[in-house]
């Protein structure tokens, strides 16, 4: 019988030294070159890999296992040690093969105290093949193939490690600090890919499942989101907006552009949130002060949809709230510390008195193009957050806050050349607004995309950071249902509120101008029967008393009329 740990060993020391073929026994996953295998790791004891008949073309094997989110230790030896192995639910490891060398181990431990759904793969590279993350300065292994993943609130940042280039398995590796000639490394370029999960699909087997479409460079090609590509001698990191429950798989693929050969980096996924946090997971995204707020904003923003402009105060009061609670929440963001729901709070008492503030402001002076140019800037914020929303926003030059903010606040302006009708302006500013506001709405009930267009301009405002950032988000089956509900509702508002107001004054007056109006034409012309009307005290008694002397004694129907009015 084999003492303990003896069998192990030796197939260790085939991996390592000649690769004599074994045979699996229990305990033992054999797996082949390229496929994927989805395996339940127990928590009890290692799994162990086992990979046989490898070519003799092959100069590398990167073994990969992903699960959803538990961490998972990987390594080539069944004691793990900080040299040869790595801990994380995307991690993989690189091995240099020897020469007739057909054999390899890999050992995978998991310390979740449940049993784990795991993939493990396998991708083979010859000499020609650049070799991701040879080149590592930063993490604990010599070859880092791995790429690390961080995220929060408004970002998610991955960083690797340079690639080097490829060599025969009796070959010395290239050096990674020569800066010259043809067989430098400075030659490789790493191109940046994206991949979005199903909308609001938190399933371990769908992530496990699309993960086979990015694992190889074929694949990560035509299933992938090229979003940008880095040269040799940029820093080896990109930055992503953070899109919370919704799953995303991110990959480097690196390029020798001299022998048109390429590699891929071990692909990383998140759903820019915490599985296992007792408050706020991914299971229970979206707090409740936050679907209270955007439902009455909802219900307000539906009602000037279709009636804004006749009910001029709702729709002055709505766009004076929009834009006090927005730059309040913008203010109390970056200068204080409170907790998200005081500062929603605060963000809704400022808004309501921003919205009575411009009210009155139109009651009192009755200076209706100063108040349609705040409505104005509501509706060119929103269609300037539109346009960066599109694939403009994501050119190079707008990087630079400085830019970008200026190229933002033109948009916005624009709007007020529409000033010249400002009738029209304010029918389309409420259907336009008023019918997002609903999107919102929806969106803290049911994932869509469609949030991120001012949510993107907020992330921006809020983190001097945000400006490296892509911004791009997945459009599916959701998204194309919601965008669909916001054109027929901006259709069918303005098409209402048009037929509505044709033949009727542009605006109202305003009450306050009204009143003193009649006041000074009372005081002043003597001959208006309403200047020699007795004080409203006075009237009302005389029509309590003919009132009480109609029911005293019966009278014909036609002497009651004239008493009622």
């Amino acid at each position: 019988m084999w003492p303990p740990g003896a069998r192990a060993a030796l197939l260790l020391l085939g991996c390592l030294v000649w690769g004599d073929t074994a045979q699996p026994g229990a305990g033992l996953h054999e797996v082949s070159i390229g496929t994927f295998t989805e395996l339940t790791l127990d928590p009890t004891s290692p799994t162990e890999i086992l990979l046989q008949n490898i070519p003799s073309n092959v100069s590398f094997i990167l073994f990969q296992v992903h699960t959803q989110f538990q961490n998972v230790t990987l390594s080539l030896s069944k004691i793990p040690n900080r040299n040869n192995s790595d801990t994380g639910s995307d991690t993989g490891l690189l091995t240099v093969l020897h020469p007739e060398q057909t054999l390899c181990t890999w050992y995978l431990e998991s310390g979740h105290p449940d049993k784990v759904l795991a993939s493990v793969v396998n991708i083979p590279y010859t000499e020609r093949d650049p070799v991701p993350g040879a080149c590592n300065l930063e993490f604990d292994l010599d070859i880092y193939p791995n790429l690390h993943l961080e995220y929060n609130l408004y970002e998610t940042t991955i960083t690797f490690a340079p690639a080097n280039l490829g060599y025969a398995r009796d070959a010395s590796p290239p050096a990674c600090d020569v800066t010259t000639g043809q067989t430098s490394r400075w030659r490789l370029q790493y191109d940046i890919y994206q991949y979005f999960l199903p909308e609001n699909n938190l399933n371990s087997s769908t992530l496990l499942a699309h993960l086979q479409k990015m694992y190889m460079v074929e694949q990560v090609v035509a299933n992938g989101l090229k979003l940008a590509t880095l040269e040799s001698s940029d820093p080896p990191l990109a930055s992503f907006s953070s899109i919370p429950g919704q799953g995303v798989i991110y990959t480097v693929i690196v390029r020798d552009p001299l022998l048109n050969t390429s590699a891929a980096y071990v692909p990383a996924h998140t759903y820019a949130c915490n599985f296992t946090a007792k408050m706020d997971n991914c299971y229970t995204l979206g707090k409740g002060s936050t679907k209270v707020f955007f439902t009455f904003c909802a219900v307000i923003g539906l009602f000037i949809c279709f009636f804004g402009h006749r009910y001029l105060k709702t729709d002055f009061f709505f766009m004076g709230f929009t834009i006090t609670g927005f730059l309040m929440f913008i203010l109390l963001s970056r200068v204080t510390l409170l907790e998200y729901d005081t500062r929603l709070y605060l963000t809704a008492v400022t808004g309501v008195l921003g919205g009575l503030l411009l009210v009155a402001f139109w009651w009192r002076c009755g200076c209706v193009r100063i108040c349609i140019l705040f409505v104005g800037l509501v509706f060119g914020f929103l269609v300037a957050s539109i346009i960066f929303f599109t694939p403009i926003g994501e050119y190079g030059v707008f990087r630079n806050n400085l830019v970008f903010w200026l190229t933002f606040c033109c948009f916005m302006m624009v709007s007020s050349v529409l000033l010249i009708i400002p009738k029209h302006l304010n029918i389309l500013s409420c259907a336009m607004v008023g019918s997002y506001s609903v999107v919102l709405a929806i969106d803290s009930y049911l994932y869509t995309s469609l949030s991120y267009i001012t949510l993107n301009i907020l992330k921006r405002a809020l983190n001097n950071e945000f400006n490296t950032a892509y911004t791009s988000v997945p459009f599916q089956r959701n998204d194309f249902i919601i965008i669909a509900l916001w054109v027929v509702l901006i259709m069918a508002a303005i098409t209402t509120q048009v037929l509505r107001e044709r033949g009727r004054p542009s605006f109202p007056p305003s009450p306050y101008l009204i009143w003193k109006r009649d006041r000074e034409r009372r005081k002043t012309n003597v001959l208006d029967p309403s200047h020699h009307m007795p004080p409203l005290k006075e009237r009302m008694l005389l029509r309590l008393a003919k009132f009480r002397d109609m029911f005293r004694r019966p009278q014909p129907i036609g002497e009651i009329t004239p008493l009622l009015l």
